[in-house]
């Protein structure tokens, strides 16, 4: 494997001669080149807060106070989620700076070359459940700005399951959208979410200002105290809301090497992530409470949904202005963290069939299958049935990605072997059973326990569907996530793969070249009279040719 690298922590392939012919290659999965990696602090702090200002995060408050918590526990639990997920956003986002790699690729390092499709397709469901759920918001946006100007005839249109054909129409329009700028490819996606950000919002603080000079204040929920108080019923329902709102954005914690891959450096994700999340999920969920405290006092009922509230105001103007920033925000939420993931997993299940662009169609037609209209109707099954087995899935892979990554490999990955069956994470038949095993326990110990609350709707039995895992299950993140490191690292311990061997000798190999060239470019910079000029790149690890160098190592998996 021959590489480049440079100071900002970052490798990339000299060539990618070697695995383009490769079955599990293809251009839109391939390592990106340092020339391609262009997105700075600015571009991930943008990003987070075009995703942090989506419809369902202004409304992420509703869920909980409905259920007796005060304005300021609910945003207090929505901080307090956030800040946990970004523990592993965060390690997972150096892989995909350092080698330029995507999740599911990123993935066959641990569950290897075949088994990586597990991870990829949990993750892929969970985002196109996501995708529908967003674009159902866009709809309505769509088909509430029009009813503005077009009337009664389209807001009270005949019904077609449940809902006017106007508003199915709009849903249709909305997923149309996305759809074509998908197709436009990833530059056209961060150019959205760069000036996409700020415009929700704008939007937020209008109807704020808006509604309080109606109300004469913030109204009573704004002071209210919890139904619940700070004793025995609000800690018994926190731990299950708390996972609930770190799910929101689990899927991301996972696949966020989708992005970081594009990173100029690991300092700009690593400072402009954390910036972009969580205050803004914070500024913009408490807006949100706020916002609804005073509808109360002027119309007599919360309204949470701000779409609907913008078709109450009486100037149309501000109204069209309003929708369309909602409807160009939601595109830029829904897209860049709902569509390109499972793009890009897709890809990775047929590399040589299912392009980027083809895999983003298939996560569009599996989100309107998955009915996303009914997935909002319950927050009880919203926030515990459908975020907690999420959390559940996601939580268990990001604690097995993490353990490799950072413990097993010591952040060491050959980036051309993973684009190999016959390389070091073939494992046995393309399967790593190790990482199989742990994702299984995960998953049984965390959402095994699943149930329904009392009193509640949902798909589970009141007692759990195993009884005696019921108290783990308000803790379904964070079990999941713990119990993919502990066990996937015994297992490890216990049984290591020999390709162990081979990392260490390459990194014993990477750290003399890098020596090397540090030496050359200090020696250089001494005698510039000579016109001595450093090298464009460094021979990675494995150009060594004697029979001790790791290519003669055995590669077969035990």
């Amino acid at each position: 494997m021959s590489i480049n690298t440079d100071g900002h922590g970052r490798v990339e392939l000299t060539s990618n001669s070697n695995i383009e012919g490769t079955s599990l290659y293809n251009k839109d999965l391939a390592p990106v080149p340092f020339k391609g990696r262009n997105w700075k602090t600015y571009n991930y702090l943008a990003l987070w807060m075009s995703i942090a200002h989506g419809i369902p995060t202004y409304y992420l408050a509703s869920g909980l106070i409905d259920m007796g918590m005060s304005w300021v526990q609910a945003v207090g639990t929505i901080a307090l989620g956030n800040i946990i997920v970004l523990i592993p956003l965060l390690l997972n986002s150096h892989a995909g700076a350092k080698y330029g790699i995507p999740f599911p690729v990123f993935a066959r390092a641990a569950f290897g070359t075949r088994g990586a499709n597990i991870p990829a397709l949990i993750r892929a469901a969970s985002a196109c459940a996501w995708f529908g759920i967003q674009t159902w918001v866009g709809g309505q946006a769509i088909y509430t700005l029009t009813g503005v100007f077009a009337g009664d005839g389209w807001r009270h249109a005949t019904e077609i399951g449940g809902h006017a054909w106007t508003l199915w129409l709009s849903f249709g329009i909305f997923w149309l959208i996305q759809m074509a700028i998908l197709i436009r490819g990833i530059d056209t996606i961060r150019h959205l979410e760069n000036w996409a950000a700020p415009l929700i919002l704008v939007v937020a603080f209008i109807l704020l200002i808006w509604v309080m000079s109606l109300a004469g204040g913030l109204g009573g929920m704004a002071t209210a105290p919890s139904e619940l108080g700070w004793g025995p019923e609000f800690w018994r329902i926190f731990p299950g809301a708390l996972m609930g709102m770190i799910a929101f954005y689990a899927t991301m914690s996972v696949n966020i090497a989708d992005f970081t891959r594009y990173a100029k450096s690991q300092k700009a994700h690593l400072v402009g992530q954390p910036i972009g999340l969580v205050p803004t999920v914070v500024a913009f969920t408490t807006i949100g409470a706020l916002t609804t405290s005073a509808t109360i006092e002027v119309w007599g009922e919360a309204i949470w949904d701000p779409v609907e509230l913008v078709g109450l105001i009486p100037n149309g103007i501000i109204v069209f202005f309003s929708m369309i920033c909602i409807i160009v925000a939601t595109v830029a939420v829904n897209v860049a963290s709902n569509l390109v993931g499972p793009a890009f997993d897709f890809s990775n299940a047929f590399p040589k069939r299912v392009t980027f662009k083809i895999g983003g169609i298939i996560t569009g037609v599996i989100a309107i299958l998955m009915q996303p209209w009914n997935l909002l109707a319950n927050n009880s099954v919203f926030i515990f049935a459908f975020l907690g087995v999420a959390g559940a899935f996601l939580g268990s892979v990001a604690g097995v990605l993490v353990t490799e990554y950072w413990i097993v490999r010591k952040r060491y990955l050959n980036v051309e072997e993973l684009y190999r069956h016959e390389g070091r994470y073939f494992y046995r038949n393309g399967f790593n059973w190790r990482a199989i095993v742990a994702l299984v326990m995960a998953l049984v110990l965390s959402a095994g326990g699943a149930y329904t609350a009392p009193g509640t709707e949902g798909p589970f039995p009141e007692n759990g569907i195993i009884p005696f895992l019921k108290p783990l299950y308000d803790l379904n993140w964070a079990v999941a996530f713990l119990t993919g490191i502990l066990v996937y690292l015994a297992l490890t311990k216990l049984f290591p793969p020999e390709s162990l061997v081979l990392d260490e000798a390459e990194r014993e190999a990477e750290r003399e070249h890098s020596a090397m060239t540090a030496a050359i470019k200090l020696q250089t910079a001494q005698v510039p009279l000579y016109g001595a000029v450093a090298p464009d790149s460094v021979s990675g690890a494995d150009t060594a040719t004697d029979e001790s160098s790791p290519q003669h190592l055995e590669r077969k998996e035990r």
